[in-house]
């Protein structure tokens, strides 16, 4: 159902490297980079990730209440994933760890621009 999910940035080619080299491990690339916006992700057919440059030129924020959650299909790859995300410069916005019990597992972080993103696992 999801097509892509787009986050501003204040460094559109530091963002979409730190996006490649994240999701590399699933074969996600840049598929698109343009002027202001770059798209990451497995191919056209899958979701991607979008970077970008805001359109009305102001500053990027991160939304309050706002976050992308991805699931990688296993609590050692949501680990991996957080793991990963914090060697690449994002900060840590809440360490691997059930949060509810048999069913939700979740890692936090922030990335280069404070936009938050989930890794989890149901089940």
């Amino acid at each position: 159902m999801i097509s892509y999910a787009t986050l501003g940035v204040s460094d559109l080619e530091k963002a979409a490297v730190f996006y490649e080299q994240l999701f590399a491990g699933f074969g996600a690339k840049r598929l698109i980079s343009m002027d202001r916006i770059a798209f990451i992700g497995e191919s056209m057919k899958h979701p991607m990730v979008a970077v970008c440059i805001p359109y009305n030129k102001e500053e990027a924020h991160p939304g309050n209440g706002n976050m992308l959650a991805f699931a990688p299909g296993s609590k050692e790859k949501v680990d991996e994933l957080h793991k990963k995300a914090i060697e690449l410069g994002a900060t840590c916005d809440g360490e691997p760890g059930q949060r509810v019990p048999d069913m939700f597992y979740g890692a936090y972080v922030r990335d280069l621009d404070g936009n938050k993103i989930c890794f989890n696992h149901f089940g």
